[in-house]
């Protein structure tokens, strides 16, 4: 095995569920503010995965906060993610659901 992926091996996470697009997720995230460290939980719907399983895979989730809509991309083996749980599994036709932007409003008038 290269150097390389000996590194990248050694610092991938073992106790991730299986995400994937449509799922509902809680991310837990430590945040540092001063010398105090905080954890902060961003709930929502992944709508995208990319980088696939290795130490670059990310997901993008998505929420509507105070009816604005919210995204954070996460990378999945980042040392500031503490835990991610799985609320609730959906089930979808596609592989990106950048759909999910829309406005509702503009979405009505294209059908």
């Amino acid at each position: 095995m290269d150097i390389i992926q000996n590194i990248d091996a050694s610092k991938l996470k073992k106790d991730l569920p299986d995400i994937r697009p449509g799922a509902t997720v809680r991310v837990h995230q430590k945040i540092k503010e001063g010398e105090k460290e905080r954890i902060q939980i961003f709930e929502g719907v992944v709508i995208s995965r990319a980088g696939g399983t290795g130490i670059g895979g990310t997901i993008t989730v998505r929420k509507v906060s105070e009816g604005i809509g919210v995204e954070r991309i996460f990378p999945l083996h980042s040392p500031i993610i503490a835990k991610i749980e799985l609320m609730k599994e959906g089930k979808v036709r596609r592989a990106k659901l950048h759909f999910l932007r829309l406005p509702r409003a503009q979405k009505l008038e294209d059908k």
